[in-house]
């Protein structure tokens, strides 16, 4: 069964995704976060047709402890944050850790 990419955030972070064909979203927007973002990225989580969830960094302020604990140790689905405090670095390390090899490796070593 292959799993898809869901987007989980305001609907501003969501719409650059759902154009490059991302089809499971969560969109919640900036004055609800405290009170749906936890629900949101717990559906998501939960959702088996899952493999990757993508959040703004930011967003992770919004969540409560245990359900960004689960962020933060989910393996399957993997959780990558982007954003402002992300850098191309701590993407790559994300992408990295989740599935055990460096993708970019190869890129490095031509030039």
């Amino acid at each position: 069964m292959s799993q898809e990419i869901a987007v989980v955030g305001s609907p501003e972070f969501t719409t650059g995704f759902r154009l490059a064909g991302v089809r499971r979203f969560e969109n919640v927007p900036d004055e609800e976060k405290d009170a749906e973002l936890d629900d949101a990225v717990a559906d998501v989580l939960e959702d088996e047709g899952v493999g990757i969830v993508v959040m703004h960094d930011d967003d992770l302020d919004y969540l409560s402890r245990g359900v960004r604990q689960n962020v933060e140790t989910s393996v399957e689905p993997v959780v990558v944050t982007i954003g402002s405090g992300t850098g191309g670095g701590g993407l790559r390390d994300q992408i990295k850790r989740a599935i055990g090899i460096d993708l970019m490796e190869e890129d490095e070593d031509s030039d």
